[in-house]
């Protein structure tokens, strides 16, 4: 008996650890918690053993559905707003729970209004106030690239550092390296190119001086428009110290920032509210269906009902991608024996007869019901509802670099690519398809691309 005990207690221990790994994540997971049962008990009448069996199942939806979209990893750089956003969708979901539970015993059952009215606003409240101090303090360093180790890159790299960024370096031609800069030198910005193949960077500085380095400048600047990379260039040739400018706001950190596309922050915003409310929404409403097919799945083959791959995001920045599964479970194997049967051109691959694709995986794949899990990426913020598809590792390592800019926004469940016959596409024709989308992005050609995607997914066109 106590060995069991134990052994529930390493298990609920490790999945803790998963959960929250982090002391502050711990410490966020247990303020929620105890609001949470604290807005039960009141919420519901009657004997004391009735509050804590709600209590109990209030925690477990929400331990649940958190851990499904990774609430309490800080590992994710989520503005406040969005922590709100996620904090309701996790409280509307045990809502649903309780509500349902209390048509079924409705003598015991919680006041859901009730319990919404306490519970809501004091996660709100937290996350504006405590959670928001806590991910300022644990917010993982920005990968930055600086290139330059004169006087001005070492000054910026210091500055970065001290903001909380991990900068590596790439010197310019002739420039010498300081002993303290050696171990994080990548070389010379002539290997600009293939170190952008080969590390993610949320941002490269390009700290040189217009009159000493300007051809090098220029180019490394062209290099970074291809690869769809942000950077930033310096607004003065000097080093300021007491002196600011007057328009504080557009350097207020003395460089200006360029990113490629023409999307604005604040339009960023509206995309991730968008994601966050739609997915939210539509998980909500087809979470019968889904519950539906991955019996569907289990029952019909042998293996696990989701598929996790690796898949690469915003920046070449690698997340697992979940789909119902609809092959065998040793396909990935089986790929390198069906290479000479690739019908599609560049470097993906494509078979309208896959043989490692299971009878009712190929119902699922026509029309993309195995990808509605996704749904649940948009909603972490690994996707997004409307942008490229994400490619595997393999894949992008075999791009030019001109189609690696598909790679500097978030990726999507559907894109033009989807609306314009998906597999009858040449892989060419669907890479300019996504830089046509990058270039010329707006929030209504997202909803009208959205709208043409249910048409084209319930006709299983281009299959």
């Amino acid at each position: 008996m106590r060995t069991q005990a134990r052994e529930w207690e390493q298990k609920v221990g490790i999945s803790i650890q998963r959960f929250a790994p982090t002391p502050t994540a711990k410490f966020g997971l247990g303020l929620d918690v105890a609001v949470l049962m604290v807005a039960v008990v009141q919420a519901t009448p009657g004997p004391l053993a009735w509050k804590v069996a709600w209590a109990v199942l209030a925690v477990i939806v929400f331990w649940s559905t958190s851990s499904v979209v990774r609430h309490y990893a800080y590992t994710a750089e989520r503005a406040p707003w969005e922590d709100v956003l996620i904090a309701a969708v996790n409280l509307l979901a045990v809502a649903t729970v309780v509500a349902i539970g209390g048509a079924l015993l409705p003598a015991s059952a919680p006041d859901v209004p009730q319990l919404l009215l306490l519970a809501l606003p004091a996660q709100i409240l937290l996350r504006l106030t405590v959670f928001t101090l806590v991910r300022a303090q644990t917010r993982p360093p920005r990968e930055v690239l600086i290139v330059g180790t004169g006087a001005l890159g070492r000054i910026s790299g210091e500055d970065l550092t001290r903001q909380g960024a991990k900068p590596s370096y790439l010197s310019w031609p002739g420039e010498k390296v300081p002993e303290p800069l050696q171990g994080r030198l990548l070389g010379e910005c002539s290997d600009l190119p293939v170190v952008l193949q080969r590390e993610v960077f949320d941002e490269v500085y390009l700290c040189g001086l217009p009159h000493t380095h300007e051809r090098s400048i220029q180019s490394a600047v062209g290099t970074l428009e291809t690869f769809g990379v942000p950077f930033a260039l310096p607004a003065y040739t000097v080093r300021l110290g007491r002196a600011h400018p007057i328009a504080s706001k557009a350097v207020k950190d003395g460089f200006l920032h360029y990113a490629s596309g023409s999307v604005k922050p604040e339009l960023r915003h509206v995309k991730r509210l968008l994601d966050i409310v739609a997915s939210a929404a539509a998980l909500w409403l087809l979470f019968p269906f889904l519950l539906i097919v991955a019996a569907l799945v289990k029952l019909t083959s042998n293996g696990p009902v989701f598929f996790r791959q690796l898949r690469v995001g915003l920046h070449g920045k690698k997340f697992h991608m979940l789909k119902f599964r609809s092959m065998v479970v040793n396909a990935e194997a089986l790929k390198a024996s069906l290479a000479a049967k690739n019908e599609q051109t560049g470097p993906v691959f494509k078979m309208r007869r896959d043989p490692r694709v299971t009878p009712r995986g190929r119902l699922l794949r026509k029309y993309s019901i195995d990808e509605l899990p996704q749904l649940v990426n948009v909603l972490r913020g690994d996707m997004t509802l409307v942008g490229p598809r994400p490619p595997v590792p393999q894949e992008v390592a075999l791009y030019e670099p001109w189609q690696r800019r598909r790679l500097s926004v978030p990726p999507g469940l559907t894109c033009l690519w989807q609306v314009s016959g998906r597999n009858d596409v040449a892989f060419e024709d669907w890479m300019y398809l996504d830089l046509q989308y990058i270039d010329h992005w707006s929030v209504g050609q997202d909803i009208g691309l959205l709208l043409k995607t249910v048409p084209a997914v319930v006709s299983g066109r281009g299959h």
